[in-house]
């Protein structure tokens, strides 16, 4: 048994799975955590299970992280099944308890580990290949946001403070651009100017939010098209993904992460950035989504600012794999050299487009 393995069976001994350890592979293609698709034999059947090993040095507060995974989980499960929905563990990610009882393993050597059920019969797209699937994601996340307004338990944890603050993230560019440890910056020179002539853009929803014409509510806050898995047989939004974020932010946060996301026809790290076009079909197929998920929840102000909201999260990514990459690639696992440069320029490219398409994505969300 390899080291992997070995390791994978000691975590599935450390939670209460019935069964024995057949075998572990990685899982998904996210850039934090480590994920294993863990087969186990019950009875002579083999039933998948999803191990993670989360990040500690990303999520530095891993207990509270999995208090608001509990509580929003709970929550969601609850509203589903008040409401007659017969497959709730397919619609909202299951979490198992460890030996202890509590829903995660905290091992000094293993590292910090949770166990969800496995949702067979539906998978994640890195790339989108029909614009049913840009409306499935986008209305899986609305109606995350709906089903979690009257929440009323403990007020979530910041897992990653101000993770969606953009003017800390430009401050944090710029802290790179002087420090430039690795001599970086020279060949990053166009990339940066890019993002300095944009320093307005960074405060349009924090100036909205401060002014109280935005509220506060639970939010995803990484709302890729990769987090959602869709049906097999009928490609239906099943249930979201990558719960790590959720915390109290805005409900443009969502939908601008969509729609950087989801309307680059390309992959994160395209090195030929004139492939990159923000399609408009799909932006009308994320808004078409999100409202009908939402179900009227939206204040008219939100509705207003769905369009920069795409255009922000896209800029606000984009200077964190600048950032990242100016500082040596601590965050964002890379798998080759220049991969956060490739990401960050990709991300810019993303943003003109939307710039140019601005009014047109606003005349189509006001005659939804």
């Amino acid at each position: 048994m390899s080291a992997t393995q070995a390791k994978l069976a000691r975590v599935f001994r450390a939670f209460q799975i019935r069964g024995d350890f057949l075998s572990g592979t990685r899982y998904g293609s996210g850039h934090i955590n480590e994920t294993y698709a863990v087969t186990v034999d019950q009875a002579g059947q083999p039933i998948r299970y999803l191990f993670q090993r989360l990040n500690t040095a990303i999520f530095q507060n891993p207990v509270g992280l999995m208090a608001n995974v509990e509580n929003v989980t709970g929550h969601i499960r609850n509203k589903l099944q008040t409401s007659g929905v017969t497959d709730a563990s397919r619609r909202v990610l299951t979490l198992l308890p460890a030996q202890e009882g509590q829903f995660f393993l905290d091992d000094p050597e293993l590292g910090f580990w949770r166990v969800y059920l496995f949702i067979e019969g539906a998978r994640t797209y890195d790339l989108l290949e029909q614009t049913d699937q840009a409306f499935q994601a986008a209305r899986s996340f609305g109606t995350f946001q709906r089903l979690l307004a009257d929440y009323e338990g403990p007020r979530l944890t910041d897992t990653i403070p101000f993770f969606h603050h953009t003017g800390r993230r430009f401050e944090a560019l710029q802290q790179a651009i002087a420090a430039d440890p690795l001599g970086r910056a020279k060949a990053a020179e166009p990339e940066i100017e890019f993002a300095l002539s944009r320093a307005t853009l960074t405060t349009r929803l924090l100036d909205l939010q401060a002014s109280g014409a935005i509220p506060e509510r639970i939010t995803h806050n990484d709302t890729k098209f990769n987090n959602v898995m869709l049906e097999d047989v009928t490609g239906e939004g099943v249930c979201v993904l990558d719960l790590d974020t959720v915390m109290p932010g805005l409900s443009l946060y969502d939908f601008g992460d969509l729609v950087r996301s989801a309307c680059n026809p390309v992959a994160e790290d395209e090195t030929d950035v004139s492939q990159v076009v923000a399609r408009g079909d799909i932006f009308e197929a994320l808004a078409t989504g999100y409202l009908k998920g939402t179900a009227g929840a939206l204040l008219p102000v939100e509705r207003e600012h769905l369009a920069i909201a795409g255009q922000l999260l896209t800029f606000e990514c984009g200077l964190r794999f600048l950032s990242d990459h100016l500082l040596g690639d601590a965050y964002f696992r890379i798998h080759r050299p220049g991969q956060n440069m490739d990401r960050c320029r990709t991300q810019f490219a993303l943003v003109r487009s939307l710039e140019l398409q601005a009014d047109a994505f606003l005349k189509r969300i006001r005659s939804l």
